[in-house]
């Protein structure tokens, strides 16, 4: 699965009508609602929106002919693969109806060109780590543990004895990575992981 990097905006007028698609990257479900608050307009026809995080989604017509919009939204999420992502659709009527077809075909479409814009970022599943390192052995532990693809150290508490890192190690390689922290310490440093 993947994210947007940054927020995208991309607008296009179709029979007179103006749809402007605004989509965010979001870190939760509170996160996806203040975005489509905030980015709402009250002066506009329609404001369809639509958001993913994992297995939780919603969308919203608002007033639109039901299923036309807000699920056109979501199946451009969907069909993309992004996950962690919001988006507000606003529509300023245009004078011409565009009928249930060509409102699904326009607020899919622009989602779709606007998210197909925008810069995608994997999603690495992560689980938070702390582990107790002595001096003797920090420098070390903490260069092979930068060497870790999409691993971070997030913090490093000083000790008398050495330092506590916390980390956010990736969940496809934790084990490999505890092992390599006890090798290369000899067993005087380990990473205790969730459901050890």
């Amino acid at each position: 699965m993947f994210t947007l990097a940054r927020p995208e905006t991309f607008a296009q007028d179709i029979k007179k009508s103006r749809f402007i698609a605004l989509a965010s990257p979001i870190a939760d479900e509170d996160a996806a609602k203040r975005f489509i608050e905030e980015h709402s307009d009250p002066t506009a026809t329609h404001n369809c929106w639509a958001w993913r995080t994992g297995q939780v989604y919603r969308f919203s017509d608002d007033g639109e002919p039901s299923g036309t919009a807000g699920k056109p939204i979501l199946q451009a999420l969907d069909g993309q693969s992004l996950d962690m992502v919001a988006v507000v659709v606003i529509r300023w009527f245009g004078g011409i109806l565009l009928g249930s077809g060509g409102l699904m075909r326009a607020y899919g479409g622009t989602v779709a060109t606007c998210l197909r814009n925008g810069e995608k970022t994997e999603i690495i599943p992560v689980t938070a780590a702390q582990m107790e390192c002595g001096f003797s052995d920090l420098a070390l532990v903490k260069s092979r543990l930068q060497a870790v693809p999409n691993l971070s150290i997030t913090a490093e508490t000083f000790t008398a004895d050495g330092a506590t890192l916390h980390l956010a190690v990736p969940l496809a390689t934790a084990a490999d990575t505890a092992k390599m922290v006890m090798d290369l310490t000899s067993g005087r440093v380990t990473l205790p992981l969730p459901n050890q």
